[in-house]
């Protein structure tokens, strides 16, 4: 893919790894649009990227996909590149949290109901492209997944597997689909974790960034390229380590 001239859209870009992704873009001269559900974040964001474009949308409603498709074909028409990495994690003790079937609606919609709802929408313009991208943000958590947060490794396994069968359903078109495993990310979902052994945002995306223009689809990233590793050897090992994580 080429590093520079795209027109790119990311979900959940106002922080974390959205932003430094949404940074990253912006250096090499693309056009960059972000959504987000608080504005303050957006407008901060705005601030910091001056040019970047925002658009302020909920995708925990099933609409947001048409609405942001509607946005994008009245305002970026040109748009190549799709960056679904809007995601949310919560603990859960089942059968003992009255709160859990709420977040659980809430955590599958962000994390998978939605990014497939809007590919499915935006797909029109990707194809319409002569070199085009989907790019989604799993976890090192698919491959071995962590006690306390069973529903956000199970949309991250499954969205690894979304983004492996889109691939070949899209062989042969101008629309590369890749995908990003990070490891622990320094960002608002950790910060009850040990900031030891975290990779800052910034990093994350600078690797993304390298391995996007050799077109690397499939992106073990730091830690998550060992684990993989791992799981491989000694399956019992690497699940081991991860599920007290």
């Amino acid at each position: 893919m080429h590093l520079s001239g795209n027109t790119v859209l990311i979900t959940g870009g106002s922080s974390g790894i959205g932003l430094a992704l949404a940074r990253q873009f912006q250096i090499h001269n693309n056009r960059v649009i972000i959504t987000g559900r608080d504005g303050a974040k957006l407008a901060s964001a705005e601030k910091e990227l001056p040019g970047i474009h925002t658009f302020r949308t909920d995708h925990t409603d099933p609409a947001s996909a048409i609405s942001l498709r509607d946005y994008i074909s009245e305002h970026h028409p040109a748009l190549n590149v799709l960056i679904n990495n809007a995601g949310v994690q919560y603990s859960y003790a089942f059968g003992h949290d009255p709160a859990s079937a709420g977040n659980i609606a809430t955590e599958t919609q962000i994390n998978f109901i939605a990014p497939l709802l809007l590919t499915n929408a935006l797909l029109p313009f990707l194809t319409g492209q002569p070199a085009s991208a989907i790019v989604f943000v799993s976890s090192a958590l698919y491959i071995a997944p962590k006690r306390s947060a069973p529903v956000y490794c199970a949309t991250k396994a499954a969205i690894h597997t979304f983004a492996k069968a889109l691939r070949y359903q899209l062989e042969g078109s101008s629309v590369k689909v890749f995908e990003i495993i990070p490891p622990l990310v320094d960002t608002a979902m950790t910060t009850d974790r040990s900031s030891s052994g975290k990779m800052s945002t910034d990093r994350l995306a600078r690797i993304f960034i390298r391995n996007f223009h050799s077109d690397d689809t499939e992106q073990y990233i730091g830690k998550s390229r060992l684990l993989k590793m791992l799981s491989r050897i000694s399956p019992r090992l690497a699940e081991s380590m991860m599920k007290n994580g």
